[in-house]
C-alpha cells in the first residue's frame, strides 16, 4: 500500500480521540517544570478534539496539499524540544533571566496597553488563575514582545517546526500564563504554536465564519457564558494540546485560547 493511502486513513482515525488518549506513556503526568500551581485553580474541561492528529509520517507534499491553506492540524514527534523544555523550567528561567525585563500586553483582542516589569516580578506576583468577572484590558498577559537578543540563547535552543509555507520565514513568540487565562478571538496570518508545559484549549473557526464574541471579555468568561449554548453548526473546531504537541493554523483563521493550568508555550508566525 502507498504511504498516501495510509495517512489519511491514520489521520482521520485520530479525529475525534480525545488528546488523552494518544499520548505516550507517562506524559500526562510528565514534570510541570515548577510551574504548577495548586491543582485546585486548573480547569479540568479539555472539551473535544476535532482537529486532525498527524505524525512525522505526514510528508511535506502532503501538509502542503491537504493543510497548509484549509484547516488547521496538530503535529507530533516532528520535533525534540526536550532540551529546551528543560531551560523552560521555572527555576531555569528565574536564575538566567530574573531580573530581566518583560513586556506584559492586555488580553483583549485589541491590545493596546504595555507595561514592562522584571521577569522575577511577573512570575511571583502576576502569574496566577484569571479572575472570571476580570475585563481583557485589566488582564496583563506575557507573550509576544520577547526580546530576542538578551533572551537568545534561549530561542536558540528551541526546534521549530519543520514544515514552512514558501516565501515565508518564521518568528517567535514565547509566553507563559496562569489557569484561565488566554487570548480571545482574533486572526492574522499562518502560524505553529506549540505547548512546552501544561494544557492549552484551542478554539478555532475558519475566515468565513467569525465567532461571536466580545472583544474586551476574556475567553474564560466566553466558554462560561457563551460557549454552552452555541449550537452545533456554531461550535468551534478545538483541542486540547499537551507538551510536545503543535498546532498549525492556516492565514486568517479566527482563533482563541484557553490554558487550563500554567502553561509555558512558544508560537511560531510564518510571515
Amino acid at each position: 500500500m502507498k504511504m498516501d493511502a495510509v495517512i489519511p486513513v491514520l489521520c482521520a482515525l485520530l479525529i475525534w480521540l480525545p488528546a488523552t488518549a494518544l499520548c505516550p506513556d507517562g506524559q500526562e503526568t510528565a514534570n510541570s517544570g515548577g510551574w504548577a500551581l495548586d491543582p485546585e485553580h486548573n480547569l479540568t474541561d479539555e472539551g473535544p478534539c476535532n482537529i486532525d492528529v498527524c505524525d512525522k509520517s505526514l510528508t511535506y507534499s502532503q501538509f502542503i496539499q491537504r493543510y497548509a491553506y484549509s484547516k488547521p492540524v496538530i503535529l507530533r514527534g516532528l520535533t525534540d524540544n526536550r532540551k529546551f523544555q528543560l531551560l523552560c523550567s521555572k527555576a531555569n528561567l528565574l536564575r538566567d533571566y530574573g531580573r530581566s525585563l518583560v513586556r506584559l500586553s492586555t488580553a483583549n483582542t485589541y491590545s493596546y496597553r504595555k507595561v514592562d516589569v522584571p521577569f522575577q516580578d511577573f512570575v511571583e506576583r502576576l502569574l496566577r488563575p484569571q479572575s472570571l468577572d476580570a475585563l481583557g484590558s485589566d488582564t496583563l498577559y506575557f507573550f509576544g514582545d520577547n526580546n530576542f537578543t538578551e533572551w537568545r540563547s534561549l530561542f536558540e535552543q528551541y526546534r521549530p517546526p519543520v514544515y514552512r509555507l514558501p516565501h515565508t520565514s518564521g518568528a517567535y513568540s514565547f509566553g507563559i500564563a496562569g489557569p484561565g487565562t488566554g487570548v480571545p478571538f482574533h486572526w492574522h496570518g499562518p502560524g505553529y504554536s506549540e505547548v512546552i508545559y501544561g494544557k492549552k484549549r484551542w478554539f478555532l473557526y475558519p475566515p468565513d465564519k467569525e465567532p461571536h464574541f466580545h472583544p474586551n471579555h476574556t475567553t474564560l468568561s466566553w466558554v462560561q457564558h457563551t460557549y454552552p449554548s452555541l449550537p452545533a453548526e456554531d461550535r468551534p473546531i478545538e483541542c486540547t494540546l499537551r507538551p510536545g504537541e503543535v498546532l498549525y493554523f492556516p492565514d486568517h483563521w479566527w482563533h482563541a485560547t484557553l490554558n487550563l493550568d500554567t502553561s509555558v508555550f512558544v508560537s511560531t508566525f510564518l510571515g
